[in-house]
């Protein structure tokens, strides 16, 4: 059975920012075929580039849930470029560790994460 920290368990039992952001800046949904988590991320972004809000809803494992609400808090505040640069590491980071064998729910995050900022850029450029 896998090990989760505190700091997992925590995210899992009560994630942060779940939901949806009607009219979101930038909205994406990945998922991986292999586990069946299937992730979609909203965010709202202001003026400045900065990411005010961030929902999502997440459909998988414990650990695609946790990953899901540490990447939306470790993102709120930060520009679209910083909060693109956040990593699967960080996130793990963050989460004091996730099961080697779970590592792919943080790429999942962050991957969901960035798709969401690539539509804003994208509804940025048709502007």
């Amino acid at each position: 059975m896998e090990e989760y920290t505190d700091k997992v368990l925590d995210h899992f039992a009560h994630p942060r920012n779940t939901g949806v952001i009607e009219d979101a800046s930038g909205e994406a949904t990945v998922g991986n075929p292999t586990c069946g988590d299937l992730m979609t991320f909203y965010i709202d972004v202001d003026d400045n580039d900065v990411i005010r809000d961030v929902k999502f809803k997440t459909f998988g494992c414990g650990a695609a849930i946790a990953t899901s609400s540490m990447i939306t808090e470790l993102a709120i505040g930060k520009t679209v470029d910083e909060a693109y640069n956040i990593t699967r590491k960080d996130v793990a980071d963050e989460l004091e560790g996730l099961p080697p064998i779970k590592m792919h729910c943080s790429n999942l995050a962050s991957d969901a994460l960035r798709a969401a900022i690539e539509d804003y850029r994208k509804k940025q450029d048709n502007t």
